[in-house]
């Protein structure tokens, strides 16, 4: 049971790309300007109270109700959250073998609608079709060997920006993509080449898509991200043509020699923060007005970026 002596008020629950989970002292929306500290890469942010619930959404297409409470509290800041005083969010949350942490979902009445992509190319917006009963529910049927790599909430305004393995960028209209319910398989997101898999969603406000940046991680197919440096390139989403869903992408970074495959890809607003494995900063390179450049070589591994 909650403690009633806990008030409901409003907060934010945040994921880091490290895989920490905590929530804000208040409900206002986290900042993303200041200094640089250790777990700043905040990958999912949603609203909610702090005697409410959240969902956690899974690479099986799982959601797994979370109490806000159990979120470790993060002292008022006046910039940027770190999430050093998090918990493994892997803590909180019973996961099947293989089942990874995607994102957060929010589970009010007022969210947007959930959408989903897959590895294999497949993008899902889920209706408001939340059970009150259950700790766990499904939110998409998956084929035979794909897996939820990105979620988010999409209103019929926003932007989806899908970016693969093999640096293409596609970005369509969210109302291309209709809800369906919870069995529902989805729909074609983006046309991906042999070999390629799709690596990062992304929803962006339309008056965003000016304020937001693209950064790309290059490097070669078999290291993990956060072991081996690459080049990363941080681009203007608006240099990229928006184009119908279904269809392939265009070219977001051009490989040197030695890369072959985007190990990390991540669009929003500036400024981006990336970290490495241990939640330490990683300096990106400036921004780079070219939609197709090459990347410039990293002074340290990246594992994420927020």
């Amino acid at each position: 049971a909650v403690p009633l002596e806990v008030p409901d008020d409003p907060c934010w629950v945040l994921l880091s790309g490290t895989g920490l989970l905590a929530r804000t002292a208040d409900g206002d929306a986290p900042l993303r300007a200041g200094a640089r500290v250790a777990h700043d890469a905040v990958t999912a942010a949603v609203p909610a109270t702090a005697r409410g619930h959240v969902g956690v959404v899974t690479s099986a297409g799982r959601i797994v109700r979370l109490d806000v409470l159990d979120a470790p509290g993060l002292p008022p800041t006046g910039s940027a959250p770190g999430l050093s005083g998090g918990v493994p969010v892997t803590e909180l949350v019973t996961l099947e073998k293989g089942e990874e942490v995607v994102s957060l979902a929010r589970l009010d009445a007022d969210a947007a609608p959930l959408v989903l992509a897959t590895a294999q190319g497949v993008v899902k917006r889920v209706t408001a079709d939340r059970p009150s009963n259950k700790d766990s529910w499904g939110v998409i049927s998956l084929r035979e060997g794909d897996r939820v790599v990105g979620a988010g909430h999409a209103a019929e305004t926003d932007r989806l920006v899908l970016i693969s393995s093999d640096a293409s960028l596609l970005r369509f209209d969210a109302s291309a993509v209709r809800a369906q319910g919870r069995s529902g398989q989805g729909v074609a997101g983006i046309r991906l080449a042999a070999d390629a898999s799709v690596i990062h969603l992304a929803v962006v406000a339309a008056d965003d898509v000016s304020a937001s940046v693209v950064v790309t991680v290059a490097g070669t197919t078999g290291a993990l991200p956060g072991t081996v440096p690459g080049s990363a390139k941080v681009t203007p989403l608006d240099r990229y043509p928006a184009k119908g869903r279904a269809t392939g992408g265009v070219r977001a970074q051009r490989f040197l020699r030695g890369e072959d495959c985007l190990q990390l890809a991540w669009v929003g607003p500036e400024p981006a923060r990336a970290v490495g494995s241990g939640g330490q900063a990683v300096a990106l390179p400036p921004v780079d007005e070219r939609r197709d450049g090459s990347g410039h070589a990293l002074p340290a591994p990246v594992a994420a970026i927020g």
